[in-house]
């Protein structure tokens, strides 16, 4: 995620850190010089001159800049509810944590269920992007149940059955009254719908064919608009060509960035900082410093 204070409006016009320049240079700058190629042989191919006005190119470019924006639109939304599940996480990890504090009367058994939820956060990050989370999980839990998390195919998921466990095991004790078993499991059900939702997200990307014809279409339009604006602007075509080109693919990289918002590329979320901030926030509860280290922002981003 990228972090950085508010700028200037020039400094805006220059920054690459977190921008999608970088990636589109090369597809940009063969544009514009096919455009500049164009511009130089006045718009013939060998003894053939293509004839085109810019009429056809305004009607596909607002088709365009339609589909442009509705992929843009819901690579956003998977963003912006990716986030939000993270955020019941947050939320449902305090209640529970919150609940146990003032609803047990085994306060030495707290500690368990709070190393618990600290460690769902780093398990189903490390699910999330498919690496591995052993190291992050032994600052929590005990071997065996290091083993039992680091050896299934559902990290997060079995984090949440060992507070299940935790929750069976006070009201066979008797810590916990029967009747506030309920609002335990409330709070459980908030958890399992969040890493379900992440787990949808991450799984279930925007169909691939839609992709495909966008991508052939941006193409396309870019590399045939050079023969339509030569007789208009003349040698400024290259120059308007590569100004209407950075739009397309900016628009079309940054929208196949966000489309999986668990990555670790600049503008993904960022999810060790997120992590990182539960886990403070349930040991903050219970008068305890946080276990891992706190990410820190490198080069305006943070992971």
């Amino acid at each position: 995620m990228i972090v950085r204070p508010n700028l200037h409006w020039l400094r805006m016009l220059f920054v690459l850190r977190g921008s999608v320049l970088p990636k589109i240079a090369p597809q940009l700058i063969a544009a514009t010089a096919f455009a500049i190629l164009v511009t130089w042989l006045h718009g013939s191919i060998l003894s053939w001159k293509v004839s085109l006005n810019f009429v056809p190119f305004s009607l596909i470019g607002l088709t365009l800049a339609i589909f442009l924006g509705f992929r843009n639109s819901t690579s956003y939304a998977r963003y912006w509810e990716a986030r939000t599940l993270w955020g019941t996480v947050l939320n449902g990890s305090r209640t529970l944590v919150r609940q146990a504090l003032t609803l047990n009367s085994d306060q030495p058994s707290t500690q368990a269920l709070v190393n618990r939820l600290c460690a769902f956060p780093h398990a189903m990050k490390h699910q999330l992007r498919r690496t591995q989370a052993r190291a992050d999980l032994e600052k929590f839990l005990s071997t065996s149940e290091c083993e039992r998390v680091v050896h299934s195919t559902f990290p997060a998921n079995m984090t949440l059955l060992l507070v299940g466990e935790w929750l069976r095991d006070r009201l066979r004790g008797g810590s916990i009254q029967p009747v506030m078993e309920t609002s335990f499991e409330r709070a459980l059900e908030v958890l399992t719908a969040a890493i379900g939702g992440c787990e949808r997200i991450a799984s279930t990307p925007i169909p691939f064919t839609y992709s495909v014809i966008v991508h052939r279409s941006i193409y396309l339009y870019c590399f045939w608009l050079p023969f339509g604006l030569l007789d208009a602007i003349g040698t400024m075509t290259p120059v308007i060509v590569c100004f209407i080109a950075y739009t397309f693919f900016a628009l079309e990289a940054l929208g196949a960035e966000i489309e999986d918002p668990f990555g670790t590329a600049p503008n993904d979320l960022a999810l060790n900082a997120m992590a990182h901030m539960i886990e403070t926030s349930l040991l903050e509860m219970v008068n305890e410093p946080p276990r891992t280290t706190r990410p820190e922002v490198k080069d305006f981003v943070l992971l």
